[in-house]
């Protein structure tokens, strides 16, 4: 019974991400050029709205992460408390993770960007962006990675 109820939601949640997604997208791409920028280069109008939806994703991920991580450590510590401590193993190599691609990321500011971008031209924003790519390609890898072995473990388990 929990295991349908939890099916649902995931499948729910998943289906209303998509349509935003790519009721968002359409915008972006169908939704206009800016005025100013006719003729030098495509600047779409609807930027703005796809940025911030991205970060709502990204931002809601990283949450889950972090809290479903902790559910897990505290209902495995219950049980199991050195499985438990393997989940907050996982926890703190996350952190771990964002706190070295935070430091890796380059925080000079970029030369010849319009006004309206400068608030975010600080090194702080210049770091956290490179944080969440070199957090996305490292945990892409891993996914990659853990697809390999789980194919190569069950070749071999035949």
């Amino acid at each position: 019974m929990a295991v349908t109820k939890i099916r649902k939601i995931s499948s729910w949640t998943l289906i209303a991400c998509t349509v935003i997604t790519l009721v968002v997208l359409g915008l972006f791409f169908l939704g206009g050029d800016d005025e100013p920028y006719k003729g030098e280069m495509w600047n779409p109008i609807y930027t703005g709205l796809l940025l911030n939806w991205m970060y709502v994703l990204m931002g809601v991920t990283a949450a889950a992460t972090v809290l479903f991580g902790l559910w897990q450590f505290i209902t495995n510590f219950r049980q199991n408390p050195k499985g438990g401590l393997m989940g907050l193993v996982v926890l703190v190599l996350f952190f771990g993770m964002l706190f070295i691609s935070y430091t890796m990321g380059n925080g000079t500011p970029i030369p010849g960007l319009n006004a309206d971008i400068q608030e975010y031209n600080t090194p702080m924003w210049l770091k956290m962006t490179d944080m969440w790519l070199y957090s996305t390609y490292i945990l892409t890898g891993l996914v990659v990675l853990a697809i390999l072995a789980g194919s190569v473990k069950r070749i071999i388990n035949k």
